[in-house]
């Protein structure tokens, strides 16, 4: 795994690379980077398992629910685009990101993510009480692995995610205990 210092000559051409692709698509906003973890502190994780990344905000007045999608499929599109453009720029191999950021738009991802870690939350503990299992809607990879994270504090339940993508979701099952 190649470790990456994050100088700030790398976090401005993240920004001009997000600002030019925002503009191209015709958006208008401001992009700020901020630094996050892939699992939040009280998660159980040491500092070290939760890795860090940038979250590249794009703020805005004008509406933006064009640039989001239904249910967050055009910012992930544009996330993915942005990926690219800056892995490009400073010519790594495709697929191995130089710096791992993920594109927010007005704070849609992080209202998303409190969203699914609740709905999470209440149907595991549904699931502690019925003994039953249960599926979640559909989700993309990030939010799977957002809630895997999140239900691993949960002993008394398991996560598997199942299907094929579009339509991959979790199920929330009670633990099998080993005699």
């Amino acid at each position: 795994m190649i470790i990456v210092i994050m100088t700030d000559d790398i976090k401005n051409k993240i920004v001009e690379t997000i600002q030019d692709l925002l503009a191209r698509v015709g958006f208008e906003g401001d992009v700020k980077l901020t630094e996050s973890a892939t699992a939040p502190e009280h998660s159980g994780l040491t500092e070290g398992e939760r890795m860090s990344f940038l979250v590249a905000s794009i703020e805005s007045e004008s509406d933006l629910s064009m640039l989001i999608g239904k249910n967050g499929q055009n910012l992930t599109a544009f996330d993915h685009v942005a990926r690219l453009l800056v892995s490009r720029k400073f010519n790594t191999e495709p697929g191995k990101p130089l710096v791992n950021f993920i594109v927010d738009v007005n704070d849609y991802r992080k209202s998303r993510t409190n969203y699914l870690v609740d709905v999470a939350r209440n149907v595991a503990k549904r699931v502690i009480q019925t003994q039953r299992a249960e599926a979640l809607l559909p989700m993309n990879a990030y939010e799977r692995r957002l809630v895997h994270t999140e239900l691993a504090l949960f002993k008394e339940v398991q996560t598997e995610s199942i299907g094929q993508e579009p339509r991959r979701r979790i199920v929330i099952k009670p633990q099998v205990e080993i005699l």
